[in-house]
């Protein structure tokens, strides 16, 4: 098996202003980084973040901070397990809030075809809701860097949505024809 390379930044900043802290928190956490502990995380050794970590450096020396990045590897396949472990269980997490969003898609839907409830504006709401779990499982997908568990389920419970839209979308159309 290949052996995987991650780039490894430690960094301490000033506890004030917190705001400065915790915006920095979220961008590594957005860029899909696993925190180690405090202050250390890791991402997959890409060109793309490689430059976003050099900027991030940058930033950490703006906020009177520390940091260092360095290139690593896993001392054995166990321990390279437990690093890609961590990143498939953040990914999950993520993918069990997106399923539960598609739950609540599904049952507005059912809601709506049970109350016979079929406008025009009732599913361009509906088509926001689904254009928001689309994009936000796009998003998902460009951070799961090493194929979480619930991935598939994911993307089949989205094709799901998907259907029970067009579905949707042809009651109302019919609704309307009849209207006419």
């Amino acid at each position: 098996m290949k052996t995987q390379n991650w780039l490894l930044l430690t960094y301490k900043v000033p506890p004030e202003p917190a705001k400065k802290r915790i915006a920095l928190w979220r961008r590594l956490k957005g860029m899909g980084a696993v925190y180690l502990q405090n202050g250390v995380c890791l991402l997959p050794k890409t060109d793309d973040h490689t430059r976003r970590l050099k900027m991030i450096e940058n930033e950490i020396s703006e906020m009177a901070g520390e940091s260092v990045i360095l290139e690593t590897i896993a001392l054995d396949q166990a321990q390279e397990n437990k690093v890609v472990g961590r990143f498939k269980a953040d990914r999950d997490e993520e993918y069990v809030e997106f399923l539960d969003k598609c739950k609540d898609f599904e049952a507005e839907i059912a809601k709506e075809t049970a109350a016979s409830h079929f406008t025009y504006a009732e599913l361009e709401e509906n088509d926001v809701d689904l254009k928001k779990l689309q994009s936000w499982l796009g998003k998902i997908r460009k951070l799961d860097f090493y194929g979480a568990t619930l991935a598939a389920e994911a993307d089949q419970r989205l094709q799901t949505c998907e259907a029970l839209l067009d579905t949707y979308a042809q009651r109302v159309f019919e609704a309307h024809d009849e209207n006419k």
